[in-house]
């Protein structure tokens, strides 16, 4: 694998920090599309400072020593080999500056991580087949891998391969048409950046409300006499349209529920590393995908959940497990480390939480129109606490005084 020459790193740091600009933009994606390794090379560096996020400097001198150590780090698992040739044309760089936004880079990757890393840690398409602006927006990967950008002011249409129309978007509900089935299933993935919901109607009617950072994988038609199975990678409500012969499948990575027509919840980010589903209505059935034999049927009020590897029920207060599908955000006993997870992706920041001790309070409260300023000015009221908010990126401290 080749070296990444400085000027590719500085390119990297710009691009993190969304101030990059047009003719910079080519530059680094016709050196990442020159070649495989490049493409895994860009993946491995977002990785590194994606698990290094919470590194605060102090001086320049902290930063330019924090450098020279990230850079020694990431080369010896890149390469793996002694480096044969050594770039010879490097341009020079503006160490203070340049140090500065390596510092930023690192506070703000968690609120961009979905859009670089599917399942095989990849770079995914929209970032670079449909420019910079698509990183906040709705996509949508048809079954031929074109990914085409959802306007939540605007309408468009899915088209299939044959160039039949399968399904309409207008607002924030893209709705599939209830067309006969065809012999083999074709899928769409729709993704859901942080700051954003949507809603989807699938083929069979059931609909579908997807939270912020969410990923689902389904078929654009369900097929007669096989499951109606979809797959998810973050936080859905669904509404199943009932069907005794074809049962819906909800997959995850750990956990699959399974239903004929109910309403429920799933949540199963995998940055969250933590899967559980809450039945509102009917009743489902939640399979270990990680233990054999390990089923539980819930009840409504119920929630499913591990423990230990391995499932277990336990009733909850449903409310604020749904509260999202209407915009809202509530917390019922909920620990400061859990919330800090929902606002980030509710208000698409980056919470670097440098005062451990908030973690160990718990909170009960529900906002709707509040912004984020306004919950963090009333979670002080159970324990003080400081906060600067810069480019996103929400920064705690403990108070000078205590």
């Amino acid at each position: 694998m080749n070296t990444i020459p400085t000027s590719i790193l500085e390119l990297i740091s710009v691009y993190i920090s969304k101030e990059i600009s047009e003719n910079e933009f080519s530059f680094l994606k016709e050196w990442i599309d020159e070649s495989p390794e490049n493409k895994k090379a860009f993946s491995d560096y977002l990785l590194f400072y994606k698990k290094t996020r919470q590194v605060v400097f102090a001086t320049t001198t902290e930063k330019d020593k924090a450098w020279s150590s990230i850079v020694s780090q990431l080369e010896t698992p890149l390469h793996n080999q002694e480096i044969e040739q050594k770039e010879t044309k490097v341009r020079s760089l503006k160490a203070t500056t340049l140090f500065l936004k390596f510092a930023a880079i690192v506070l703000v990757l968690l609120s961009i991580s979905y859009f670089y890393f599917d399942k095989e840690v990849s770079v995914l398409k929209p970032t670079f087949e449909n420019s910079i602006a698509s990183e906040a927006a709705i996509t949508l990967q048809l079954a031929n891998g074109d990914i085409q950008v959802i306007k939540e002011d605007g309408t468009t249409e899915v088209v299939d391969a044959n160039g039949n129309v399968v399904g309409t978007q207008k607002g924030n509900q893209l709705v599939y048409n209830n067309a006969s089935a065809k012999d083999t299933l074709v899928y769409n993935t729709i993704k859901v950046p942080y700051g954003k919901r949507f809603e989807l109607r699938l083929s069979d009617g059931t609909n579908v409300h997807l939270n912020a950072g969410t990923s689902l994988r389904y078929p654009v038609r369900f097929i007669n006499g096989q499951n109606r199975q979809v797959f998810l990678d973050g936080e859905a409500y669904f509404d199943v349209t009932k069907d005794a012969k074809h049962p819906f499948i909800v997959g995850s990575s750990d956990m699959d529920v399974k239903v004929l027509g109910t309403k429920f919840n799933v949540t199963s980010y995998k940055e969250d590393a933590k899967t559980y589903t809450v039945l509102v209505e009917g009743s489902v059935a939640a399979s270990n995908n990680i233990t054999e034999n390990d089923e539980v049927i819930l009840k409504p009020g119920n929630r499913a959940f591990f423990e230990n590897k391995n499932l277990k029920t336990e009733p909850v207060d449903v409310r604020k497990y749904i509260a999202w599908v209407s915009g809202q955000l509530m917390f019922i006993d909920d620990s400061f480390g859990v919330i800090t997870n929902k606002l980030e992706r509710k208000y698409n920041v980056d919470i670097v939480n440098n005062y451990d001790e908030l973690n160990n309070i718990m909170i009960t409260a529900t906002f709707k129109e509040e912004n984020i300023e306004q919950v963090l000015k009333t979670f002080q009221t159970y324990k003080s606490f400081n906060y600067t908010i810069k480019n996103k990126v929400i920064t705690i401290t403990k108070p000078k005084n205590m």
